[in-house]
Order: structure tokens, then C-alpha cells, then sequence
């Protein structure tokens, strides 16, 4: 069941997609989907290539960026915000549960956007991130 969490007007997330979740999808405005869920986690049918396949076919980009706790570099975040920076219009990320795009997102906004900010943002969509506000605030500093 698709499971839509806005953290902002142009960026929500939500738990695994599947193919048929993409034209819901279409239809709440967004235009890009980013996949953050490495395709070793999924089962037959969520492969990042079937549900990109499907967001092609519905007109919506679709960028691949997977994120585990080992990868989640600043490549990796300059990555998602590039994603988000060129996209036409809302973005939907998805992982397993949301919550690595949350981090991303949060990670990326780091720079720009205070902290405190951040945090209520994440807690407001249902991701309590404030564990993480050291992780935050070494990302504001670089």
C-alpha cells in the first residue's frame, strides 16, 4: 500500500514502492522519483529497474541511488541533492521504511537549513531523527 510522507511541499518519501504505485504517484504531482533502497534488499517485482521501467513508461524521472549505513558518503548525499536540484517539480524518494531518505534529505538541507528546522520537518512526517542532530550539524560545517 503506497504510504505517501511529505517532509516539504517538493520533497516526500515513503516506504518500498512497487510498479503499479507509480501512477498514484503521477497523479499527487510528483515528477521525479529517486530509489535509495540498494536492490540486494527488495524481492522480485520491487527491482529498482521494474519500478524506474514503470515511472518511464508514466513519464516521471527516476534516479537510482542506493544508501546503506556503509555507503552514505557525501558523494552519495551531493548525488541526491543534485536529484533534487534538477527535478521539474515534487520529488518521491523511497527506501524501505523512509527513513534513509529522510536522512539524505536531511543531510542535504544541513547547509542551508537550521537544524532545529530539520529535525521538526522529519519528526513532523514521522521520522524521529533528533539522535542524528551531531551527524546534521558535521554536515553544516563542511
Amino acid at each position: 500500500m503506497l504510504e505517501i510522507r511529505p517532509i516539504t511541499p517538493q520533497y516526500a518519501v515513503a516506504p518500498q514502492i512497487q510498479p503499479a504505485d507509480v501512477a498514484a504517484i503521477k497523479a499527487a504531482g510528483y515528477t521525479t522519483i529517486i530509489c535509495n533502497r540498494p536492490d540486494d534488499e527488495v524481492e522480485p517485482g520491487e527491482l529498482a529497474a521494474e519500478v524506474g521501467a514503470a515511472a518511464k513508461a508514466a513519464g516521471l524521472d527516476f534516479v537510482i541511488i542506493p544508501v546503506t549505513h556503509d555507503t552514505l558518503t557525501p558523494a552519495v548525499v551531493g548525488a541526491h541533492g543534485g536529484a533534487m536540484a534538477s527535478a521539474s517539480g515534487p520529488v518521491l524518494a523511497y527506501c524501505y521504511s523512509g527513513t534513509r531518505c529522510s536522512i539524505v534529505w536531511s543531510l542535504v538541507q544541513a547547509r542551508t537549513m537550521p537544524v532545529d528546522d530539520i529535525i521538526a520537518a522529519t519528526t513532523a512526517a514521522g521520522y524521529s531523527l533528533g539522535h542524528l542532530r551531531p551527524l546534521f550539524e558535521r554536515y553544516a560545517a563542511l
